[in-house]
């Protein structure tokens, strides 16, 4: 069982990339992808990390809300 989830996980979090389009971006370029995400690491390891991770928080709990307003509208 502990494969599916981690399978399951690795999808999810890979659909997020495909949900922000940053594949588009960078036309399906792997290493920019990966560039991109390590920047981000970057970003979050110093002295501001709770302040930097909690501003991503708010930015993605708005934009899930704001696509099921969507959605439901």
């Amino acid at each position: 069982m502990k494969r599916r989830e981690r399978t399951r996980r690795l999808i999810e979090l890979g659909g997020l990339i495909v949900k922000v389009r940053l594949d588009v971006l960078v036309e399906d370029d792997r290493a920019a992808i990966y560039g991109a995400l390590l920047g981000l690491v970057q970003q979050a390891g110093g002295e501001r990390r709770d302040e930097v991770i909690a501003l991503w928080r708010r930015k993605g709990k708005r934009a899930f809300e704001a696509e099921a307003v969507e959605r439901d509208s």
